[in-house]
């Protein structure tokens, strides 16, 4: 799937359509650049459970359901390809199964053949400025190749032994990039949920993925962020009603809601659901430090209908300083965000277990080449 992506790109579909593994996808990325894709893929049942589960070709026949859908001999090597381009640079990694070993207990660890980092929005040999193969790592230094590790763990990506940031300014401006994207999906809202405690007072620019530190974060947007828009964004959802963020005790701040016709502040454990979900997503899309790429994971869980217009407003006014990612299920989100300008939105189908996107034809699809393994 070659997916091109705008500032605000919004991606919807039918369960089991693919979105899920979008997400997922983007995530292992960003593992990769932090050291962490073994351990992810690990924790997902190993590399054999993130693979296609089909056969190698479907035919013609196999689509029309003149024949059943069987697989044969394989032709290629079993990969995980993932990556992304962007203006500056391009990024991707290929893994494969790794090698039965009866010396060791770590058999499902993947092994990496081939990872690329290029300059421009397309590969090609002549942009690459950092090539791996298998153990064998180059970087390209004044129009020549420089070999850097003739040994690297098939476990390690080449962000852990692609040199200094001296020697390789481009790979650390990417992997800073990548490290400060962020993700929120599936915040837990129940009454145990870390954003119900009282936390340390300490300054949160930006929420935690699971919104342990929202009290903080929300003091944090307060004074030294945008408290107009933090504001602006709790009339909008609840009008009359203003946060409230005390310290029961030296040291822990809590968070409460003043709302009208009530004598007392209603505290963070007392909250609906919804009411605890929106505004985990507004301390997330105002953190006072936006990052390049954020993705929200069905946002709106939890939240009644009549808050989805104030949430894409929220969207909408975060897309301008991020590039923003929301897969839903709602079809009023979606309809709510279509509108934002610099937006895209793509209906995820699934046609024989493969995932694709709606309306789109090969000639629509954005410049990509896999380097080969």
């Amino acid at each position: 799937l070659i997916m091109p992506l705008s500032n605000l790109t919004v991606i919807t579909g039918e369960n089991g359509a693919g979105k899920s593994n979008l997400y997922r996808a983007l995530r292992l990325l960003a593992n990769a650049a932090n050291g962490e894709v073994a351990e992810a893929l690990a924790m997902q049942g190993g590399l054999s459970s993130a693979l296609w589960a089909g056969p190698e070709n479907i035919s013609k026949a196999m689509e029309s359901g003149d024949v059943p859908v069987q697989g044969g001999p394989r032709q290629k090597p079993v990969r995980l390809c993932l990556g992304f381009a962007s203006d500056h640079y391009g990024y991707q990694i290929q893994m494969g199964l790794p090698r039965p070993d009866v010396t060791t207990l770590f058999n499902l660890d993947p092994e990496i053949k081939r990872e690329c980092i290029w300059h421009g929005s397309t590969w090609r040999q002549a942009a690459a400025l950092i090539d791996r193969k298998g153990p064998l790592l180059k970087r390209r230094s004044d129009r020549k190749w420089q070999v850097v590790s003739q040994h690297l763990n098939s476990f390690d990506t080449l962000f852990q032994g692609a040199g200094t940031a001296s020697e390789v300014p481009e790979l650390f401006s990417l992997q800073s990039s990548i490290q400060n994207w962020r993700f929120y999906a599936d915040f837990r809202t129940d009454a145990e949920a870390p954003a119900r405690q009282s936390r340390p007072a300490t300054r949160t620019p930006i929420l935690h993925h699971d919104g342990r530190d929202l009290p903080a974060a929300l003091q944090t947007i307060a004074e030294i962020g945008n408290a107009e828009a933090l504001s602006s964004a709790i009339e909008d959802a609840f009008p009359g009603s203003q946060l409230v963020i005390d310290s029961p005790q030296p040291g822990l701040l809590s968070v409460s809601l003043r709302q009208p016709g009530l004598l007392r502040e209603l505290s963070c454990k007392e909250w609906s659901d919804g009411t605890l979900q929106y505004v985990l997503l507004v301390a997330a899309l105002l953190s006072p430090r936006p990052p390049e790429l954020m993705v929200l994971n069905e946002p709106e869980s939890s939240l009644h209908p009549d808050l989805l217009g104030a949430l894409a407003r929220l969207i909408q006014n975060a897309a301008q300083r991020s590039q923003i990612w929301v897969v839903s299920h709602s079809q009023r989100l979606v309809n709510a965000l279509e509108g934002v300008p610099e937006s895209t939105s793509f209906v995820l189908t699934k046609s024989l277990g493969r995932t694709a996107i709606a309306g789109q034809h090969p000639l629509d699809e954005p410049s990509w080449r896999w380097a080969g393994v």
